[in-house]
């Protein structure tokens, strides 16, 4: 039951990505009229899953890096630097996503 359920929710999902940029971009490159609110739903989500995605990327590296420097203390240095570095790169994926939005937001209107 739980494995038709799942197969029936990602058939709507592909469905929505397949047939919504239908909806919004019109033959000659820009919006229609009528699409612009999807485009608007669509920037905010995309903000709102990269801050959640992220958000919770970064509280499992700092996790799994306090819990690693508790356990062993001598291992901090080898342990905080690759961990700066991955939340580095974890915040430019927020940042990615950001832009997007912007630029999303920039074709309506």
């Amino acid at each position: 039951m739980l494995r038709c359920i799942r197969s029936l929710f990602a058939s709507a999902v592909t469905a929505g990505i397949v047939l919504v940029p239908s909806i919004a971009f019109a033959a000659g490159g820009g919006i229609a009229p009528e699409g612009q609110g999807w485009v608007a739903l669509g920037a905010g989500l995309a903000i709102g899953f990269a801050a959640l995605g992220c958000g919770l990327g970064q509280g499992f590296a700092a996790y799994g890096a306090l819990t690693g420097i508790a356990r062993n203390p001598s291992a901090a240095g080898k342990i905080q630097t690759p961990m700066i570095i991955g939340l580095a790169l974890i915040e430019s994926l927020c940042i990615y996503a950001l832009v997007i939005a912007f630029f999303l937001q920039g074709k309506i209107g």
